[in-house]
């Protein structure tokens, strides 16, 4: 990726089509761009918003269409093949940069690279075939998550053990694919940072989040503001994104043990605990996502006021329902409903903390009245 700053008006290809993508678009179209987005789903969000190409992610035509289209290529889902990463970063520039993608895809090789730039992690082991069970569960020595160590997300490709046996039938019940065992960590909360890297590495840093994840998703992020973690996540983040070469939007989930950071994973794209940021920052992460592959300068991302974000899992509610109260911004992604399925959220505004909490419970309450569909 160069450092040349791109002009406006250009024509942006995205791998994936998802609500991550259309919000990309939706903050594109208004600096001037317009979009393509290749995604095998027959009517993904982000068509809402530009041309969609249906193929899959490794599908020659559509690949070479997006190249000779496109001004230059970003991503939304980290689950798009390494190798078609590379062949564009041959044809095209693509941010953020293939390698990043390939370390994401990993979690034994991402666990491996965060210990490389000198950053805590939980303990982990591999596993590969079903005879390391027991030795595995020795070396974590107490429970844990047994994880694919590919393609798992939103609690998919996951199961927790307490002993050697819950090792071997989990190992059996995610079909016997290369995992990592990770040592469940006494956290004290779970946080995250997103943060944007242009290609002449010039970084900005938006506050924390504290997560709250029910069932493997995604809940809700409260941002932080004053947070003590706030410049050690800062540097951790730096160590990732320059080692990478980084250019775009990154994030970075940490397990806070001890008032210190242990890396938990990373993200090479938006991502959901800073949906936030569209409309409750200067600049939301989509726009300065945007900012940072066009060379052009970072937004500021300085909240306006104290906020939260609340995700909308499997239903959607009534919007009247939740419009009525004060500080709330709802965002519909377009997509059909089913269990465990993110289908919207809703940024939470307030003048202070004490006034977010007490919207906070107005809303919560809201929601669990209002009819959904």
């Amino acid at each position: 990726m160069s450092g040349i700053i791109k002009s406006s008006g250009l024509h942006i290809g995205v791998l994936g089509g998802g609500q991550l993508g259309q919000m990309l678009g939706l903050a594109g179209i208004g600096l001037g761009h317009r979009f393509s987005f290749l995604d095998p789903a027959e009517r993904p969000p982000a068509a809402q918003v530009g041309r969609h190409i249906r193929a899959e992610y490794d599908d020659p035509e559509a690949l070479e269409r997006l190249v000779r289209e496109c001004d230059l290529i970003t991503l939304e889902f980290e689950n798009v093949p390494e190798a078609t990463a590379r062949w564009i970063d041959q044809h095209a520039e693509i941010a953020p940069p293939p390698q990043a993608l390939a370390i994401a895809q990993d979690r034994l090789t991402e666990k491996l690279f965060f210990q490389q730039q000198g950053l805590a992690v939980a303990p982990f082991v591999a596993l590969d075939t079903a005879e390391q069970a027991q030795s595995a569960f020795a070396e974590i020595n107490g429970p844990g998550i047994l994880k694919t160590r590919r393609l798992g997300y939103d609690g998919k490709g996951q199961v927790r053990f307490e002993d050697s046996d819950g090792v071997s039938a989990g190992f059996e019940q995610l079909g016997r694919v290369p995992c990592i065992l990770e040592g469940l960590v006494d956290f004290e909360r779970e946080v995250s940072m997103v943060c944007a890297r242009r290609a002449d590495g010039q970084m900005a840093f938006y506050p924390l989040t504290e997560n709250e994840h029910q069932n493997g998703i995604l809940y809700q992020s409260r941002v932080l503001t004053d947070d003590p973690l706030q410049q050690p996540a800062q540097s951790a983040c730096r160590a990732v994104a320059d080692a990478l070469d980084y250019v775009g939007v990154l994030t970075i989930e940490f397990f806070v043990r001890n008032g210190e950071l242990l890396v938990n994973e990373m993200a090479p794209r938006v991502h959901n605990s800073g949906h936030w940021s569209l409309g409750g920052a200067v600049c939301s992460q989509f726009e300065n996502h945007l900012r940072a592959i066009l060379g052009w300068p970072l937004g500021s991302t300085k909240p306006h006021s104290a906020a939260l974000m609340r995700n909308l899992v499997g239903a959607m509610p009534q919007p009247s329902a939740v419009l009525q109260l004060p500080g709330v911004l709802l965002q519909d992604y377009g997509k059909s409903a089913r269990p465990g399925r993110k289908l919207g959220h809703i940024t939470l505004l307030a003048a202070d903390q004490t006034t977010l909490d007490a919207q906070s419970e107005k809303l919560e309450q809201a929601l669990a009245d209002t009819p959904f569909g």
